[in-house]
């Protein structure tokens, strides 16, 4: 035979007491009997609380990784504006429509390709550096104005990319081409 104890609680603790003796094959009895020996043993959830732990230095990891990941495309972004600024000379009005319509055309196609890459698994960072590492592997360890003083070299696009724009080249399209057309001729 269990001892009996009588103790008062709060008003929300009881409702939520009662709410938890609801459920089948529990009762008031066992719910506190069990909370008071967590209560008065912590050591015994030890192993949940190291269970916890790891979970949480794991997600710490991992974000972590998002904002480390996050950093880079900011950066990257930020380098490519400032390129893309600094070389784009202003169009003359009659050359902006034309220019707005093949620049949404070029997006639908960017936005398609990114789709077809995410869901395909792929991931064109990596893939470069992949490259990168086979083909230079030094390549970081370079000072960057000695990297500016290279020759150029000419640059292989992976299958199924649109090539990089050369800025040389016009901005119209050719008349009835795709935009895949239209990528690969600018």
């Amino acid at each position: 035979m269990k001892p009996r104890l009588s103790a008062y609680l709060s008003d929300h603790v009881a409702e939520r007491l009662a709410l938890a003796a609801k459920r089948p094959g529990v009762n008031k009895s066992a719910i506190v009997d069990k909370a008071l020996d967590r209560f008065l043993n912590p050591e015994r959830d030890q192993g949940n609380e190291a269970a916890i732990l790891r979970r949480l230095d794991r997600m710490s990891k991992q974000l972590a990784q998002i904002d480390r990941h996050q950093l880079i495309v900011l950066e990257s972004l930020a380098l490519f504006i400032r390129y893309y600024l600094t070389i784009t000379p202003p169009l003359p009005r009659s050359e902006q429509e034309p220019a707005r319509a093949l620049g949404q055309q070029r997006f639908e196609f960017f936005v398609a390709q990114i789709g077809k890459r995410l869901a395909g698994g792929q991931n064109i960072v990596g893939e470069v550096l992949e490259r990168i590492v086979e083909t230079d592997p030094d390549l970081f360890s370079r000072d960057l104005d000695e990297m500016q003083m290279m020759p150029k070299t000419q640059s292989r696009t992976p299958r199924g990319e649109a090539p990089a724009p050369d800025s040389s080249v016009s901005a119209s399209p050719a008349p009835g081409a795709s935009p895949m057309e239209q990528d690969v001729h600018a």
